[in-house]
């Protein structure tokens, strides 16, 4: 087979995975409201910066298994009967 299998699958997992957590912080973001107090104001920024950063880290996951799935293309076993390589002696 051209591809590793557990390699592929792992890969579009992680995408899947992936996928699903940036789609959920898309729609739980932290939302403000007029008339906000200083205590809500920071809890809304940190709250921000939080669902970023997992959003930062759900793209890694993704980006990951992109390449997982790039790599299970190229890596396959090799086979112990495989083409040997053939020296030739210099003529003299």
């Amino acid at each position: 087979m051209l591809i590793d299998k557990r390699m592929l699958i792992s890969g579009v997992i992680m995408i899947v995975v992936g996928f699903t957590i940036s789609w959920y912080l898309a729609e739980s973001a932290p939302i403000g409201k007029a008339n906000m107090t200083d205590d809500e104001k920071l809890n809304l920024i940190l709250a921000e910066r939080e669902n970023s950063d997992f959003r930062l880290l759900s793209g890694i996951l993704f980006g990951f298994g992109f390449l997982l799935i790039l790599i299970s293309f190229g890596a396959r076993k090799k086979r112990k009967g495989g083409a040997k390589k053939i020296e030739k002696k210099p003529s003299e």
